[in-house]
């Protein structure tokens, strides 16, 4: 499992940088940069279809793969003059390995998240991009292994910055759970997702993303607390036609997990782009 599944990740990180390599640019090269910052921005005015697959291999103590597929629309209101409210959907679609534990794979919807933001329309006088609200865990997993089994709310962030053809910043959030099923633990999850983004002049539409998700349970044992990978990834927006997409493959190692969580992650998405 562990030769077939590196070969896997060669395999497909090879395909889709070349991949990235081959796609043509949009018509309008302008069009093609600023859609690309466009979409490196969480809280950007526009609406968007994120369809994220991760891989998650060496889950488990089998070292296993387990596959979450997350559809993310992102749909912005114009709530006044100057701001904006962006709301932020995660529908999870898992499957699960045995773990040895059980007789089959489950497979199935997780718990679903829903975010908002309330974010000015300009930036600050420093150039810096902000939103701020919060975010929903709703108990919508279809089996006991694919969620945490509780309602949750907490308070979620993010700022971020343009310069040149950098962009940077962080997303957060924390999640304290309101009920939980019985016999399940209380959730207090924490995220954080720090981004890095170089644009190519060159090759407009076309990026690098250092965009990790990083995450600790919070009553978790000490030594089981963090998740934390590290990686790279690459991306290109570019035309289906008349329709905008942004293709974008990544590789990250957790350099810190808790026991059974994955070795390391192959992360693919496609993203439909709908600019006003």
């Amino acid at each position: 499992m562990k030769t077939n599944s590196k070969r896997v990740v060669g395999f497909t990180m090879a395909l889709l940088v070349g991949a990235c390599s081959a796609w043509p640019a949009l018509a309008e090269d302008n069009d093609a940069a600023s859609l690309a910052k466009a979409v490196q921005n969480p809280v950007a005015s526009l609406i968007s279809v994120p369809i994220q697959l991760n891989m998650n291999f060496g889950t488990g103590p089998e070292d296993d793969l387990q596959t979450v597929t997350n559809v993310q629309p992102v749909v912005p209101f114009s709530i006044s003059e100057n701001w904006n409210l962006i709301t932020r959907t995660i529908v999870p679609l898992i499957s699960q390995p045995d773990f040895g534990v059980y007789s089959k794979r489950e497979n199935g919807i997780g718990d679903i998240q829903f975010s908002t933001f309330l974010s000015p329309k300009e930036p600050t006088s420093g150039g810096w991009i902000w939103g701020a609200g919060a975010i929903a865990q709703l108990d919508t997993a279809t089996d006991d292994r694919l969620g945490q089994g509780a309602w949750g709310l907490g308070p979620t962030a993010v700022a971020l910055r343009m310069s040149g053809p950098w962009v940077y910043g962080a997303l957060m959030n924390n999640v304290w759970s309101v009920s939980e099923d019985d016999n399940r633990d209380k959730v207090n999850q924490f995220l954080m997702q720090p981004f890095i983004n170089y644009n190519f002049a060159s090759s407009p539409g076309r990026y690098l993303t250092f965009s990790p998700i990083m995450t600790a349970n919070w009553e978790a044992e000490s030594g089981d607390k963090w998740l934390v990978p590290l990686g790279l990834g690459i991306g290109q927006v570019t035309r289906l036609g008349k329709q905008p997409v942004n293709f974008q493959a990544a590789y990250y190692n957790n350099i810190e997990r808790p026991d059974g969580a994955p070795k390391y992650q192959v992360r693919l998405q496609v993203q439909f782009m709908f600019p006003k």
